[in-house]
C-alpha cells in the first residue's frame, strides 16, 4: 500500500524556507503593521513589531514559560535570549525538529497539548496563534492546572466575530473560536482578565501580503500552463494527469482559488475575525 503524501509537512518546509530567505527568521505568525508600509520587504520588521508587542504582556521577572504550539521555535529563541526558561509543546515532528535547531536551550515535547503531562509548574502558559487549534475549554483548564500559584496565561490569536454566524467557511478567511463563546467560557471560570487588546486592523494587512504572494505564484503557473497548452499539449496532459493523482478535485479547486483569485483580503478578515491578545490570571 502506498503511503499518503504529507502535503502539510511539505508546505511547512517550503513555507519556512521561504520565510527564512525573505526575513532571515522562521516566523509563522502575523505581522503588526502599525506605521509600517505593507510590502514584502517589511514583513520581517512587521513580525518583529508583533513580537515586541506580544512580549510587552509578559509579567515582570525571569519566567518559566510553556510555549504551546511553538511553531519553529523562533519565539522560544527570543524568550530565552531574555533569560526566560522555555519548554515547547508542538505536535508536528517536522516543527519539533525545527524548534530543537532554532532554540536548542529549550525542552521540546512532541505531542498534542491535550496529551502533555508534566510534574513541573510554569509561571506562564503562552498560546501564540495556537489557541484556535485546541478546544478552548480544554486549553484554559489544562493551562491553569500547569501554572504555579499566581501564574498567567497569555493568548494571542484569531477569534471569530459575530459576523461569522451563518456564513460558509469557504467565504471567509482566518479562523478560531467564536469570541462570544470564549468570553462566556471565561465567565464560568475563576479567571481574571488582566489585559486585553484588539489588534485586528493592525495585523490584517498580512492577509493581503499573503494573497499577493500566492497571486505571483499563480501568475507563473498560469503563464507556464498557457505555454504548455500551445506548444507541448502532450506534456501538459501528462502533468495534469499526475496532478489529479496527487490532489482530488476539491483540493485542486482550492489551490487554484488561492493562486489566481483575490477572495482572501484584509477587509474580509476584519469582517469575520477579531485578533485578540488576552493576559489571564487563573484562580482570581
Amino acid at each position: 500500500m502506498s503511503k499518503k503524501l504529507d502535503t502539510r509537512a511539505i508546505g511547512l518546509d517550503v513555507g519556512l524556507s521561504f520565510m527564512r530567505w525573505l526575513t532571515g527568521a522562521e516566523n509563522l505568525h502575523y505581522g503588526l503593521w502599525t506605521g509600517i508600509d505593507v510590502n514584502a520587504a517589511n514583513l520581517g520588521a512587521a513580525q518583529a513589531a508583533y513580537t515586541v508587542n506580544l512580549f510587552s504582556y509578559l509579567p515582570k521577572g525571569k519566567l518559566n514559560i510553556l510555549d504551546i504550539g511553538g511553531g519553529a521555535g523562533e519565539t522560544a529563541k527570543k524568550l530565552i535570549a531574555l533569560s526566560h526558561e522555555v519548554e515547547i509543546v508542538v505536535p508536528s515532528a517536522f516543527l519539533a525538529q525545527r524548534c530543537r535547531e532554532n532554540a536548542p536551550q529549550a525542552t521540546v515535547h512532541e505531542c498534542m497539548f491535550e496529551e502533555f503531562e508534566s510534574d513541573r509548574k510554569f509561571d506562564l502558559c503562552l498560546f501564540s496563534e495556537s489557541f484556535q487549534y485546541i478546544p478552548y475549554e480544554t486549553a484554559l483548564d489544562k493551562a491553569a492546572s500547569l501554572l504555579e500559584p499566581g501564574g498567567h496565561i497569555l493568548i494571542a490569536d484569531c477569534f471569530r466575530s459575530e459576523n461569522y454566524e451563518g456564513v460558509k467557511r469557504s467565504q471567509t478567511v482566518g479562523g478560531g473560536h467564536r469570541l462570544s463563546a470564549f468570553r462566556a467560557g471565561l465567565a464560568t471560570r475563576p479567571v481574571k482578565v488582566l489585559k486585553e487588546e484588539d489588534i485586528t486592523e493592525a495585523v490584517a494587512p498580512s492577509i493581503d501580503l499573503e494573497q499577493e504572494f500566492f497571486n505571483v505564484i499563480g501568475h507563473g503557473v498560469t503563464r507556464f500552463d498557457d505555454e504548455l497548452k500551445a506548444k507541448r499539449p502532450r506534456g501538459r496532459w501528462l502533468l495534469t494527469r499526475a496532478l489529479r493523482l496527487v490532489l482530488n478535485e476539491r483540493r485542486r479547486f482550492r489551490l487554484m482559488q488561492r493562486l489566481t483569485e483575490k477572495t482572501r483580503t484584509s477587509e474580509v478578515f476584519c469582517e469575520f475575525n477579531r485578533y485578540m491578545i488576552f493576559l489571564l490570571k487563573p484562580g482570581s
